[in-house]
């Protein structure tokens, strides 16, 4: 059954059951390669939301949240996914850049260190010279200053050695480094497919020391947002829908996985499925309010929060970063 596509969207973007001449094509990076959290894109296409709404749309996995906004800027691509905190990042690093957030999919954050439970590491201070392994562009590497600062954590005593993501986990199961940052959706059930189950573990979960932030956003540029307005409220919409399908049947959006990716571990994505939408998607919050109902005060701590960490000018303001006119209305973003 196809989706319906939220109301309120602007007349020029007609409901489902019409096909709409194409407005606009849309190459769009996901921020990792196919896996349960990401199944809800897939719902999304599969729905016929995008055709059916005048846009092309392209999916092409993705190399890590840090990567996303880089791709973007460089007009490789004209929309993507990823942890918005990478992008607050490049944003106060690069000024000029107009890369917005339009849609928060992910109240909270998933952003976790994680070592070995005989490590040695018991508590944040522990992690003061020694490694970890991560790609370069993880959004866990990226945001550690912020969870280091604040723990008390003196970063610059960490030794980072870079990987390739499918490395990653394999380092820390066989002793090669003293940890890994990461998504806790990525790393807990990558490392016990590799017979480390979580309870051989410590997990460092950011949010757990104060490191409040939001996480998995829909990001464009405010040039291709203006400039093609409906194809962005088009794709916030179904990708909505797509969010809201996959919270409501992890089970149909898992076979969804499937279909697209043959190799796909059924019962190891349903796990990290369920995972991603208990800590990050379906909080307390979200429940409450619906999808992407972004407090800005919050967002503007998160924000100072990020150029405090790297040491930034507190010159971004969450207005100028988060665009929530091209949402759906907010009735149709309740789960």
């Amino acid at each position: 059954m196809k989706m319906n596509v939220i109301a309120g969207m602007t007349a020029g973007c007609v409901m489902l059951g019409a096909t709409a001449p194409m407005a606009a094509d849309v190459r769009f990076m996901m921020d990792w390669a196919w896996q349960g959290p990401q199944s809800f894109a897939l719902l999304a296409q599969n729905s016929g939301c995008f055709e059916d709404n005048g846009v092309s749309m392209t999916l092409d996995r993705g190399f890590g949240s840090g990567r996303t906004p880089v791709e973007l800027a460089a007009g490789t691509y004209q929309m993507g996914l990823g942890d918005i905190n990478p992008t607050i990042k490049f944003r106060a690093e690069n000024p000029e850049s107009d890369l917005i957030a339009v849609a928060v999919l992910a109240d909270a954050s998933p952003l976790v260190a994680v070592v070995r439970s005989d490590s040695g590491i018991d508590e944040p201070k522990d992690f003061e010279g020694k490694s970890l392994a991560a790609p370069d562009f993880d959004a866990g590497r990226q945001l550690f200053p912020a969870f280091a600062a604040a723990t008390g954590i003196d970063d610059s005593t960490i030794e980072w050695v870079s990987v390739k993501p499918e490395l990653r986990e394999p380092m820390l199961a066989q002793q090669q480094t003293a940890g890994i940052t990461g998504f806790v959706t990525s790393a807990i059930p990558s490392l016990d497919a590799l017979g480390m189950p979580e309870e051989e573990l410590t997990v460092f979960r950011y949010k757990d020391y104060g490191v409040d932030l939001y996480s998995t956003s829909i990001l464009t540029t405010k040039a291709f947002a203006e400039a093609n307005p409906e194809a962005v409220k088009t794709v916030v919409a179904c990708m909505i829908e797509g969010t809201k399908a996959m919270v409501s049947d992890a089970d149909g959006a898992i076979a969804a996985l499937k279909a697209h990716e043959p190799l796909t571990d059924v019962e190891g994505e349903t796990g990290r499925l369920v995972m991603t939408i208990e800590e990050m998607i379906a909080t307390d919050t979200a429940k409450a309010d619906g999808l992407s109902a972004v407090d800005m005060e919050r967002l503007q701590s998160t924000i100072v929060m990020v150029e405090n960490a790297y040491g930034l000018e507190n010159t971004l303001q969450a207005a100028d970063l988060y665009d929530p006119s091209y949402l759906p209305a907010a009735e149709d973003r309740q789960f």
